[in-house]
C-alpha cells in the first residue's frame, strides 16, 4: 500500500477538503465508494477500469469527489490516473495546486508539437493527473474524436483505474460524447441541491446515447457520528449552449 503522502498548496481559496485532510468518516466513505466501484466494474479487453464521473448540473461537488476518490484508490495500492476532461471550465488543477501546463486539449488538437504534460504522484504515490490544458473552441468534437479514444485506451493499458472528470450532463453534451470511451458513468448527486427533474433529464440523456450509469454518489450529507459535511458551494457557470437548458425550479 502506498504510504508516502505529498502536500501541495492549493491555489484555490475554497478551503477544499482533500486527501489526508479528510476526517475519519470522510475517508471511510471514500474507501467504501472505492470498494463498491471495484466490485461493480470489470476489466474487459483493457487492463484498467475506466470510469467517468459526472453530474446533472454544476455545483454538486463533482471535482472534490473525484479527487478524493482517486486519492483513496491510490492509497489502496492501485495505480490511478485522473484525466480532466471538463475542457470548458477546468478546476482540478487549481484544487490540486498544480501549475498550468499543456493537457488533454493540446494533445487532442495536435497543435504544433505540444503534448499533454503528465503530473506524476499527485498528493500520494500512484496518483497521476492529466490536466485539461488550454480551453478549446470545440470541446465536444475533441472528446468525440478517435484521438481521445486512443488516449483513453493507451492510459488503460498503463493504469489499474482511469477516472475521467466530465462536465455536467444537463449543461453541455461533452459527457455524453465522451461516455463511449468509459466502462460506465457515475453521477454525483448533492443533498438538498440536486433537482429531481435535472437528474431525470440527465438519466434520459444517458439512455438515449446508450451510456451505462453504474451508480450515484450521494454528496454533502451528514453522518450520524460527527455530522461530517463536505464544504462545497462555489458558484460558477458553464459556457456554450450546445446542450444547455433552463433549470426548472
Amino acid at each position: 500500500m502506498a504510504d508516502k503522502k505529498k502536500v501541495l498548496k492549493s491555489t484555490d481559496d475554497s478551503n477544499d477538503i482533500i486527501g489526508s485532510k479528510l476526517s475519519f468518516e470522510g475517508r471511510e466513505a471514500y474507501n467504501l465508494l472505492r470498494t463498491n466501484l471495484m466490485f461493480c466494474t470489470k476489466r474487459n479487453d483493457r487492463n484498467a477500469r475506466v470510469i467517468g464521473i459526472t453530474s446533472s448540473v454544476h455545483g454538486e461537488g463533482k471535482s472534490l469527489t473525484i479527487i478524493n476518490l482517486a486519492y483513496s484508490i491510490a492509497e489502496s495500492g492501485r495505480k490511478v490516473i485522473l484525466v480532466e476532461c471538463d475542457l470548458r471550465l477546468p478546476t482540478l488543477r487549481k484544487k490540486l495546486g498544480i501549475p498550468k501546463a499543456t493537457g488533454v486539449s493540446n494533445f487532442l488538437a495536435g497543435v504544433s508539437s505540444e503534448k499533454a504534460t503528465l503530473q506524476k504522484d499527485v498528493l500520494i504515490d500512484g496518483f497521476d493527473f492529466l490536466q485539461a490544458g488550454d480551453i478549446p473552441p470545440n470541446p465536444s468534437e475533441l472528446l468525440g474524436s478517435k484521438q481521445f479514444a486512443t488516449l483513453i485506451d493507451n492510459l488503460a493499458q498503463a493504469y489499474d483505474v482511469v477516472l475521467i472528470d466530465l462536465p455536467p450532463i444537463g449543461e453541455v453534451s461533452d459527457a455524453l460524447v465522451a461516455s463511449r470511451c468509459s466502462d460506465g458513468l457515475v453521477l454525483v448527486v448533492r443533498n438538498n441541491y440536486t433537482n429531481a427533474s435535472d437528474l431525470d433529464y440527465a438519466l434520459r440523456q444517458c439512455k438515449l446515447v446508450g451510456a451505462k450509469v453504474i451508480g450515484f454518489i450521494y454528496n454533502d450529507s451528514e453522518s450520524k457520528l460527527n455530522k461530517y459535511k463536505y464544504g462545497y458551494g462555489k458558484k460558477y457557470k458553464y459556457g456554450y449552449a450546445d446542450a444547455s437548458r433552463k433549470r426548472k425550479s
